[in-house]
Order: C-alpha cells, then structure tokens, then sequence
C-alpha cells in the first residue's frame, strides 16, 4: 500500500473511532496540563461520558496472570470528593506489549487493548479491574499503568503514572523523577484471597502546569 493511501487510511480510521467522543468536546474548556499526546484517547469511549460508570473491568481481566482491583477517590481543590471526572486508562500485557486484537481504531493502534474508562460517582470513587502489566520487553523500566484526567470544565491532561511499590525497577532514582500530577501515583499492593488490591487518591490540580488557583 502506498504511504499517501496508508495515511489517509489512519485518518479516517482515527475519525471514525473519535466520532463519539467528538460530539463530548467543549472549546470552552480552560486549557491545562500541557502537552499530552495521547490524551485525546480519553474521546474513544465506546459509550457517552454521562453513562459511564465509577468501576470498569478492562478486556484482559480474565487472561492468565496476576488479578489486580485498584480503587480511590478524586478531591477537587476544595479537598471535597469530585464526582464525573473521567479517568482513562492503558497498559501494556503480560509480555510487556501494547498488545492489539485487530480491528483497533484511532489511539488503539498505539495503546493496545488492553484500556477502560471510568467516571467518578458521587463521592469521587472510582476502582478498575485488570492484570499486574509487565515491564517493556529487555528493559529496567518499572511496570505502570497510563491514566488521563477529563473534568467536567477542563481539557484532557495526564497524571502521574500508576507504578507499583514493589517493582524491583522502581529505583530510587525512579521514584525522584515522579512529578506528583495529580499527587503520588506510586501504590502498595495487598494480596487477599488470590487478588491484589492497591488505592490512590487522586488530587485535582496538583502539580499541574497553568492549573487555576482555588
């Protein structure tokens, strides 16, 4: 296939993917966060925002490998929970890799599928149900799971990435690198009845660039 055609193929897969989350797009958003690539993904959800729900499972739960629930609530600026902020997740499979079906559209081709969606419900909680990911392939790069933030008022930005305590790749050089976006991302896992359960709270504003002052 020629390159001019391959484009124009990406294009229109990527369109047409996004065609839901467009419609949920506000310009009168206040910009924040920065640059994100990537972020735009938080669009592709199968289903509208308002019908989200505060937990998801994603697709590999019920593949072989360590069952993980990780669970927490989003504070707004005023310390209160915050409810209907969208949180999107990915990570990579159990071989390190953004693994793909086929037929992926739009971001999937680069985040795999292997992803969930999440709105917050009325005391800002939010919990998802996946496997442990792996380190990328011949690599020391600590395991962890991308998330993006949507709030109801502001663009898509990215967070601190989920890492785990645990991780012998999670150095001390590692863990001085984290930004604290959104407050610490690194979590301690509990193993209970063959499932390992980790919390995070998430701090809106915290650490982000050109984030509004309460």
């Amino acid at each position: 296939m020629k390159p001019v055609l391959l484009i124009a193929t990406f294009i229109l897969l990527s369109f047409s993917s996004c065609a839901q989350g467009s419609s949920q797009k506000n310009s009168k958003e206040q910009k924040v966060g920065g640059p994100c690539e990537g972020c735009e993904a938080i669009y592709e959800t199968p289903i509208a925002f308002e019908q989200l729900s505060w937990t998801d499972t994603l697709p590999d739960f019920n593949e072989p490998g360590p069952k993980v629930v990780i669970s927490g609530v989003v504070y707004g600026t005023d310390g209160k929970p915050a409810p209907g902020v969208i949180l999107y997740v990915y990570h990579t499979d159990q071989n390190g890799h953004y693994s793909k079906k086929g037929g992926e559209k739009g971001w999937a081709l680069r985040h795999g599928y292997i992803r969930g969606w999440l709105k917050t419900n009325e005391k800002g909680e939010y919990q998802f149900y996946t496997l442990r990911p792996a380190s990328y392939p011949n690599s020391k790069i600590p395991q962890h799971i991308h998330p993006t933030i949507k709030e109801p008022d502001k663009n898509e930005y990215w967070i601190d990435e989920f890492l785990f305590d645990d991780d012998p790749f999670l150095t001390t050089e590692e863990r001085n690198k984290q930004e604290g976006r959104g407050g610490k991302g690194i979590i301690r896992l509990e193993k209970k009845a063959g499932m390992l359960y980790g919390k995070r709270d998430i701090y809106l504003g915290r650490n982000i660039p050109a984030y509004p002052s309460s």
